[in-house]
């Protein structure tokens, strides 16, 4: 019952993602036992992820399950109550953002943070320009981005004239052109069409191999997760409810209850 429930709610994987550059051991990112709480209550409850270069994992949960809240502390916008962040074998807890972003680290955001009164080509230009490229080596880089991303034709396209679609485009391309070894995408899919869902599930899958960086994928939407993802973390409520591949995550009864609010087999009441 529960497998013929997952299938109906959660598209089959259409293939596996291309594996990607395998990361060395030391080539990791990971928390151990994060915990945050804002006004004695926990958003993050003793969290522990462990995520290699070259592979995209998937972070899923309800609304509210602190998803956000744990890519902030992975980032440096928010500094744990507890636990430990350790990038690459060295531990990084409670550096800035600023300073993890050197180290390798870039993320998007629900909001798009566009510079809204420059082209698209010159907001990767810009991002490009910050790892320490010169001018000429970073427009090169951003055009060779938006060329892999099909969306060349825009290149001197006003960010500020773009739909809310295609400025999610521009987000990842911005964080790809800081040449991360870890790339966490918050939430990319919202708004997008179903056909605009299924162009960005192939891009994504294609970002380890392509651009040799591992990535970090909250989405709501499960088409993009399974379809994507080689492996994904459930949380609910701050905790962990599960981890696994795509195939184990949507027949899991827990997840089943906890993320798509059905009862399992052996729920009372």
């Amino acid at each position: 019952m529960m497998e013929r429930l997952a299938r109906r709610l959660i598209p089959a994987r259409p293939g596996a993602p291309t594996p990607g550059i395998a990361g060395t051991p030391e080539d990791t990112l990971e928390a151990f036992d994060v915990t945050v709480h804002f006004e004695g209550l926990a958003a993050v409850d003793g969290v522990s992820i462990s995520m290699r270069n070259g592979e995209v994992f998937g972070l899923i949960g309800p609304n509210g399950a602190g998803k956000t809240t744990l890519v902030n502390v992975l980032t440096g916008f928010q500094r744990p109550t507890r636990g430990r962040v350790v990038l690459g074998g060295d531990d990084v807890t409670g550096l800035s953002a600023h300073e993890l972003g050197r180290r390798g680290l870039a993320r998007t955001f629900q909001a798009v943070r566009l510079f809204r009164d420059m082209p698209v080509i010159e907001n990767l230009e810009a991002a490009a320009v910050g790892t320490g490229l010169g001018r000429r080596e970073a427009a090169r880089r951003a055009a060779r981005i938006l060329a892999w991303m099909r969306f060349a034709h825009r290149a001197d396209d006003w960010a500020d004239t773009l739909p809310y679609g295609d400025e999610r485009r521009v987000g990842i391309g911005r964080a790809l052109a800081m040449a991360p070894r870890f790339v966490l995408l918050d939430e990319p899919a919202a708004g997008l069409s179903d056909a605009e869902c299924d162009e960005l599930m192939g891009l994504i899958a294609e970002i380890p191999r392509v651009f040799g960086c591992g990535v970090l994928l909250i989405e709501h939407n499960m088409r993009v997760i399974m379809g994507a993802c080689d492996r994904i973390h459930v949380i609910e409520s701050g905790r962990t409810v599960a981890e696994g591949s795509p195939e184990e995550i949507q027949v899991n009864p827990d997840v089943m209850r906890a993320y798509l609010g059905t009862k399992s087999p052996d729920a009372r009441g």
